[in-house]
């Protein structure tokens, strides 16, 4: 049906003094969102005087809560307000992180052994920022080791799962009170060769998170004590200070949940990959006919495929029990795969049943979390 001419100027005239008020409630929500910038830089400077930590949990969940009680009496979705405060939120941490404290007294050398990967310069540029005098160990520089680390307060192993043990037992005499440190995604090997090769303090890390994260802001890194803990208390400090959230694990328990969270994973991703691509599926029908679930789940799956193989490969193979691990989960695929051939819906259901169970009330937690990263996938469809 087709609008009048005289129809689109009335729309248009009616229309135009509104859009007009909307671009100057805008242009405010800019200076607003400039005003508040310039307001959480100086709180990140005063909590670098102080070392306190970047990210305070409390006082976002508090502030959270406020805005959306104020929400609901303003008549505006409190959803609404809450997802715009966190992405606000999000903003501010980076404003408040342009340079760190340095939370050992004196502060000291740092040297990163691997530290022109991925991953260890993003460790480089934070020590860096936070003061630190940092070198970096490569491939070349090993006959100059020993003069790298003579003087070092932490040597921090930044290299591929493989070579970590080798290149622990090969380092040179570290100072009585270094601190040797990892951030291997396995733990029992490399904490067994760092407590080997040095009698100082011993540390196993391992940071949740890939080097594309534009901070450390809210992600987990995985503490396993190793030996003689006041030894890198400021090196605890310094993680909080970045706004990592610690978790400690034995290295036992780190390396039986990682075969969960990592190996089993990644295994999954890489044969649902592989079995697209020889299945021949047309990926950009895929995405075209995809709801927002399965656009997440294959963004997902092809994440995995922008990174590095041999990393992968690694994760994957880097325990015996991965093996047991994937045979029990191919026979539980086997046995759903027969209830469904037979079409036994009851059977089915009952499984269906058994996941309910498991999850609990974590599950219609979960029902709501991803709600809002499905919300924002189709927000972001072009």
């Amino acid at each position: 049906m087709s609008v009048s001419t005289s129809a689109q100027a009335a729309s248009a005239a009616e229309l135009a003094p509104l859009r007009q008020q909307i671009d100057a409630i805008d242009s405010q929500l800019v200076e607003l969102l400039a005003r508040r910038a310039q307001v959480t830089a100086e709180v990140g400077r005063v909590k670098q005087q102080y070392a306190l930590p970047l990210y305070v949990p409390e006082r976002e969940a508090a502030l959270i809560k406020a805005r959306r009680d104020q929400a609901l009496q303003a008549g505006v979705s409190p959803e609404l307000v809450e997802d715009v405060l966190r992405r606000i939120m999000r903003e501010s941490y980076s404003t408040q992180e342009a340079g760190f404290v340095c939370c050992k007294e004196g502060g000291g050398k740092v040297v990163v052994v691997g530290g022109a990967g991925a991953l260890g310069q993003r460790f480089v540029s934070l020590f860096r920022r936070s003061g630190y005098q940092v070198a970096v160990l490569e491939a070349a520089d090993w006959p100059h080791a020993a003069s790298l680390v003579q003087d070092a307060s932490l040597v921090l192993m930044a290299v591929p799962i493989h070579l970590t043990a080798e290149l622990i037992a090969k380092l040179p005499t570290l100072p009585g009170d270094c601190v040797l440190a990892d951030i291997t995604s396995i733990k029992s090997q490399p904490l067994a060769a760092m407590l080997a090769k040095h009698n100082g303090p011993v540390l196993g890390l391992h940071p949740m998170f890939g080097p594309d994260v534009s901070n450390i802001v809210k992600q987990v890194v995985v503490l396993c004590h190793g030996r003689n803990e006041s030894g890198y208390q400021w090196l605890i400090s310094q993680l909080r200070v970045w706004g990592a959230v610690l978790c400690e694990k034995t290295a036992a328990q780190h390396d039986e949940l990682m075969q969960l969270i990592q190996a089993m994973r990644h295994f999954s991703s890489l044969v649902y990959g592989v079995h697209l691509a020889e299945e021949g599926a047309d990926l950009q029908q895929l995405l075209q006919l995809s709801s927002p679930i399965y656009r997440l789940e294959l963004a997902m799956v092809g994440r995995l495929f922008a990174q590095n193989a041999e990393l992968y490969a690694d994760i994957m193979l880097s325990s015996a029990q991965v093996t047991g691990l994937l045979q029990r989960y191919q026979h539980r695929f086997n046995q759903l795969s027969h209830l469904l051939a037979a079409k036994d819906k009851a059977g089915l259901m009952a499984e269906f049943a058994k996941g309910q169970h498991y999850f609990g009330e974590l599950a219609g937690e979960f029902l709501q979390e991803s709600r809002r990263l499905l919300q924002k996938a189709a927000d972001e469809r072009s």
